[in-house]
């Protein structure tokens, strides 16, 4: 096995840590302005460390506006849309988690036939899933929004969640579907001599053994789906169907932007995915680990 010099291995950490610096270095920017007021932000915008640190920003948000504190120091209303941080939250749990399962389940079966049924239409499938992800989301918008209309999915979750199923399920195909071909076949037979049919086979056979994959599947179409803008915005127009990114889009206004809010709800966004991964990071690495190298 091929064994890396010192100088090749210090190379490869410096570049390891120029990534993870490039990565947090936003997420860095986004606390500092989020621990200090907007007059003390906008003083002196050359300053990296704040002059000073304050919670008002999240005790605004969280207090839905009945707690001011020193935000209004510049600003002289409060947009309507952070009172809804609760609800907008809960919708981007509700649409998150359904898109997770829904996507997790109409993708592994999925997957499942490609690996298992070497059919040409199988694998037509594939290609046509992976040419589809060329197209921009932004393309879709108008003709999604004239077939949500004529559904009447219009301003409601159900609609949001069925859009972005449908646009998230090659993604779980492409990663679950290597994976699923390296699970022995025999297994399955196995099974199927001892009487179970192939969808119990596939349901206490494959999906244990894939639970790793299942799991890094599930993480990162819950993070794309927990971050994602444009459908959302495009699909709802009334305040009780908006999620955080919604919420945090709307805080850009004609006459002032709200940026220490911005960054105070997005550090309380980020929260529900940091500890998703936190908890599921060892099932995540192996499975992520264990498609590159068997698929």
């Amino acid at each position: 096995m091929f064994k890396p010099s010192p100088t090749t291995r210090l190379i490869l950490h410096l570049a390891n840590l120029m990534v993870i610096v490039f990565i947090l270095l936003p997420l860095v920017a986004v606390f500092i302005g989020a621990i200090q007021s907007e007059k003390s932000l906008q003083a002196d915008t050359r300053r990296v460390l704040p002059a000073e640190v304050t919670a008002d920003n999240f005790v605004v948000i969280l207090t839905k506006g009945e707690q001011k504190g020193r935000i209004f120091d510049q600003a002289t209303y409060l947009p309507e849309n952070i009172k809804s941080f609760y609800a907008a939250f809960a919708n981007s749990a509700i649409v998150s988690v359904s898109v997770t399962l829904l996507t997790l389940l109409f993708g592994s079966l999925s997957a499942y036939t490609i690996a298992r049924q070497r059919f040409r239409w199988t694998l037509f499938l594939m290609q046509a899933n992976i040419v589809a992800r060329f197209v921009p989301v932004i393309v879709l918008m108008i003709p999604l929004y004239v077939v949500m209309r004529s559904f009447g999915a219009l301003n409601s979750l159900s609609g949001v969640i069925v859009a972005e199923t449908g646009f998230l399920l090659p993604y779980a195909i492409l990663i679950l579907a290597p994976y699923f071909d390296t699970i022995p076949a025999e297994l399955e037979e196995a099974a199927r001599i001892d009487g179970c049919s192939r969808l119990r086979a596939f349901i206490y056979i494959v999906i244990p053994l894939a639970t790793p994959a299942l799991a890094a599947c599930g993480v990162i179409i819950f993070i794309i789906s927990w971050h994602e803008l444009l459908i959302p915005l495009i699909l709802n127009a009334r305040p009780d169907f908006m999620t955080l990114p919604v919420v945090i889009a709307s805080l850009v206004g004609d006459v002032h932007v709200f940026f220490n809010l911005m960054m105070a709800i997005c550090l309380l966004a980020l929260a529900p995915t940091v500890v998703l991964v936190a908890l599921l990071q060892k099932y995540i690495v192996e499975g992520l680990a264990a498609g590159a190298v068997k698929g």
